[in-house]
């Protein structure tokens, strides 16, 4: 958890002028829970049922879309109808003065995110009794006619007695078919769990919803989703382009039943996965029963005690909606997820619940300052090998630590401006506020191949000493321009990018080729100063004598 974040979320809470209105003369607004892409989710008093519920409001740019409303509402309708123990159940829909709104079951307790958060990533054993029954709430879903389309942390709910729901199906879809601008971005944060062919054809199927769970598993074990990039469009090419790493390659020790999960389920083809949560369901319950049962999720108190965060069900079977687990005697500051919410909190006086959760909320906060501030809780140091330093800033601020550049280094496989090592090494556990030091690549090591030609071998040495390369093999040839000793010619060629220390062969002018000069006695003149200059060569009267046998300006000798 961010305490900045979590500060000025407290602060923009208190300042929501929502809070305190009655939407439709029926649902009080008692406080904010959370907000997100798409809306923002407050906890609401059900006057005429008498019950707290989760109210989700549409941002304005979405309401004013008429015909995203018209296909939330469709879609809002259809979730209804879909009941199921894992399934977060909604209960109404409606639009009161252009607030679009859906009143749905409220669960006390936190998201996977909020526990990642807290509690850093998870054993496998812990991973895998929570994705059972996100499995079961997919499959029942997908019997119905449903296809989730956005599965991730943020939509899946551990109550505090164990029981784990998925919430805002249908929603996907009527924002995924708007063609409103004000969704743009609204799937930014989602596009790390989309499969391939929700990126390449925008369609989606029960596969795809498998591939969502496959990523989910992976993030909940490693502590990261497996693609990072500055941009969206970055991270969509990976999950169409590349494979999914084991986990295992990220986190050392994990069983190899992860692995086989991880692998099947997030194949790029979806022909290659499992054919539906079913499928799926039954293979992680293959792999549970090989596991010990799962550790509850604990985090050290001010006092030095273990303090339960979430309590998870440590029998495998029935499901784990059917846990009789105690509730979680929590210090966390978390904001519940939706939920129904226990009868004994249940007032009939709006005016006395906004009072009662004020107090509630300056409690908790001022508790959960000081927990955060002092009891020095550890997290995992997220996957950043490989990434840039302003996405590794991100993952680790989110994760409470600090990225400091302590230097950089030539790599020949590192990308230059990404992360080479760190120290800590990823998964390393730390204290939150800890700072973790990083060794940024400078790209691959290269120096250009001066401009050799024409200079004297020992000069050329020097020049190829300055620009970090040797002097490789050096041979003679005859030149009839260039000045013997010189070089002619190097190999590579000048401005080749070569690595530290390379050789370059040299060139070097023994000067002309000598000619052999013909005999020219009885040669006139005149043919002997042509044969002469066919050759290169130049010819001249030197002197002239007599000769009894040589005719007269003929060549003597």
């Amino acid at each position: 958890m961010d305490t900045t974040a979590g500060r000025a979320g407290a602060e923009t809470a208190m300042r929501d002028p929502l809070i305190g209105r009655t939407i439709d003369q029926r649902y009080v607004i008692e406080s904010r829970l959370a907000r997100g892409g798409m809306a923002t989710v407050y906890e609401a008093l059900d006057l005429r049922l008498d019950r707290i519920v989760a109210l989700k409001i549409m941002h304005p740019g979405l309401a004013d879309d008429e015909a995203f409303v018209s296909r939330f509402q469709r879609e809002a309708k259809s979730a209804a109808r879909l009941s199921h123990p894992h399934v977060v159940s909604v209960y109404d829909q409606g639009d009161d003065e252009g607030l679009v709104y859906l009143a749905m079951e409220f669960v006390p307790g936190r998201t996977v995110r909020d526990v990642l958060r807290s509690y850093g990533r998870l054993s496998a054993e812990q991973s895998l009794t929570i994705i059972d029954p996100v499995l079961q709430a997919l499959d029942a879903a997908h019997k119905a006619g449903f296809v989730h389309r956005d599965i991730k942390p943020e939509n899946v709910l551990l109550g505090n007695d164990g029981t784990v729901k998925v919430a805002d199906f249908g929603l996907a879809r009527a924002i995924s078919t708007t063609n409103s601008t004000a969704t743009q971005g609204v799937l930014i944060g989602t596009v790390a769990y989309l499969s391939p062919e929700q990126v390449e054809r925008g369609i989606a199927d029960a596969r795809s919803d498998v591939y969502g769970a496959g990523i989910l598993l992976y993030e909940l074990v490693t502590g990261a989703v497996p693609y990072a990039g500055e941009t969206p469009l970055a991270v969509a090419y990976q999950h169409v382009n590349a494979a999914v790493p084991a986990p295992s390659s990220i986190r050392q020790g994990l069983p190899k039943q992860l692995d086989v999960l991880v692998n099947r389920a997030t194949r790029r083809d979806p022909d290659e996965r499992y054919s539906g949560a079913a499928d799926f369901l039954d293979a992680v319950r293959a792999a549970r029963r090989e596991l010990p049962s799962p550790r509850p999720l604990t985090v050290a108190s001010t006092d030095g005690a273990r303090t339960l965060v979430v309590e998870l069900p440590t029998a495998e079977f029935p499901p784990v909606a059917t846990s009789k687990a105690a509730p979680a005697k929590s210090t966390e500051t978390a904001t519940p997820p939706v939920g129904p919410r226990p009868p004994k909190t249940r007032r009939r006086r709006p005016t006395g619940l906004i009072v009662l959760a004020a107090i509630l909320v300056l409690a908790l906060l001022v508790g959960g300052l000081a927990w955060w501030f002092g009891a020095g809780r550890s997290v995992a140091i997220p996957g950043i090998i490989g990434q840039s330093v302003s996405s590794a800033t991100s993952k680790l601020d989110a994760a409470g630590i600090t990225l400091q550049v302590k230097g950089q280094q030539f790599s020949e496989t590192a990308k230059a401006g990404t992360i080479i090592s760190s120290n800590p090494k990823p998964g390393s556990e730390v204290k939150v506020g800890s700072t973790v030091d990083v060794i940024v690549s400078k790209g691959q090591e290269r120096y250009a191949v001066p401009a050799l030609v024409g200079q004297p071998l020992a000069d050329a040495q020097t020049m190829l000493s300055d620009a970090s390369l040797s002097l490789g093999n050096v041979r003679k040839a005859y030149d009839e321009k260039a000045a013997t000793g010189t070089v002619i010619s190097t190999d590579p060629k000048a401005t080749a990018a070569l690595r530290k220390g390379t050789a370059v062969d040299l060139v070097i002018s023994r000067g002309p080729k000598p000619r052999v000069i013909p005999s020219l006695r009885n040669q006139t003149q005149v043919a002997a100063l042509a044969k002469l200059s066919a050759l290169g060569l130049n010819g001249s009267v030197a002197s002239q004598a007599y000769d009894d046998t040589v005719p007269s300006g003929s060549v003597l000798s």
